[in-house]
C-alpha cells in the first residue's frame, strides 16, 4: 500500500470519526485541515526522497555509460598502439560498466516512474487541501447558521424554552394576584357600603328619638309636632310614641 493510499484512508477515517462524534464542527474542520496539511508535508517529503533517489540513480547510470565509453576509447587506443594486452584489459573494464549500466537502467526507470506518479498524486493532494481550505469558511458559516436555526426551532418547539415557559407562568401568576386583589377589593367595598347604610339608619333613629324627647318636654315650637310626626313616620316609632302618651290613640282602638 502506497503512502497516498494510507493518507486517503486516514482522511476518510477522520471524516467519519468527526461525523460520528458530532463534536463542534468548526473546531473539527480546523483540526482536519491541520491534519491534511501535516499529511501533505509528509507526502511532499516522500516525493522529495523519491525524486532524490531518481536523480541519484540517473547520475550513476550516466556515470556507468560514460565509463563504458571511456574504456571503449582506451581499448581502441591500445589496439592502435599494438598493445593488445592493454586493449583486452580496457575491454574487461568496459564490460564491467556495461553490466552496471544494464542493472541500473530498469532500476532508474522504475524510480523515475514512481517519482512521476508520486508527483501527480501530490499535486492532487495539494489541490484537495486547497479546496478544503477554500470550503472551510463556507462550511463553518453553514454550521453556524445551522446552529442558529436549531436553537430557534428548539425555542419554538419548547425544547430549551424554559425561560419563555417560566415567563408565561409568572405572568399568569401576576394576573391571578391582580384578579384576587380586585375581588377582595369589591368585597371590602360592599361591606363598607352596607355598614354605612346601617350607620345612617342608626343616625336616623337617634334623630327621631331626639325629636320625640324634645316634643314630650315642650321644647319644640308649635309646628314642631307635625314636623316630628312627619320626620318619624315609621309605624313602630309612632306606636311607641302612642304608648308613651305623646300621640293620641289610633282610631279603632
Amino acid at each position: 500500500m502506497s503512502i497516498f493510499s494510507r493518507m486517503s484512508d486516514i482522511f476518510k477515517a477522520n471524516v467519519n470519526d468527526t461525523l460520528d462524534k458530532a463534536e463542534d464542527p468548526e473546531k473539527m474542520l480546523k483540526q482536519m485541515v491541520i491534519e491534511m496539511e501535516e499529511s501533505v508535508n509528509k507526502a511532499t517529503l516522500a516525493v522529495g526522497n523519491a525524486i532524490a533517489n531518481e536523480k541519484t540513480l540517473e547520475r550513476k547510470l550516466l556515470k556507468a555509460r560514460e565509463e563504458s565509453n571511456n574504456w571503449q576509447q582506451k581499448a581502441m587506443q591500445a589496439v592502435n598502439a599494438g598493445r593488445d594486452d592493454l586493449a583486452k584489459a580496457a575491454l574487461e573494464k568496459k564490460a564491467l560498466y556495461d553490466r552496471n549500466t544494464k542493472d541500473l537502467e530498469p532500476t532508474y526507470q522504475q524510480a523515475k516512474d514512481t517519482a512521476v506518479k508520486m508527483r501527480a498524486q501530490l499535486d492532487t493532494l495539494k489541490s484537495k487541501l486547497d479546496e478544503a481550505r477554500t470550503r472551510q469558511n463556507t462550511l463553518i458559516a453553514r454550521s453556524q447558521a445551522a446552529k442558529a436555526q436549531k436553537q430557534i426551532a428548539q425555542a419554538f418547539s419548547g425544547v430549551g424554552g424554559d425561560a419563555f415557559s417560566k415567563f408565561d407562568k409568572f405572568e399568569s401568576k401576576v394576573e391571578q394576584l391582580e384578579s384576587q386583589a380586585d375581588a377582595f377589593g369589591q368585597l371590602a367595598g360592599d361591606n363598607t357600603a352596607l355598614e354605612d347604610q346601617f350607620k345612617q339608619l342608626e343616625r336616623t333613629g337617634t334623630d327621631s328619638e331626639l325629636l320625640a324627647l324634645k316634643a314630650s318636654m315642650g321644647k319644640l315650637p308649635a309646628a314642631a309636632p307635625s314636623s316630628a310626626t312627619s320626620v318619624a313616620e315609621d309605624p313602630a316609632v309612632l306606636e311607641l310614641k302612642r304608648q308613651m302618651g305623646q300621640l293620641p290613640p289610633a282610631s279603632g282602638h
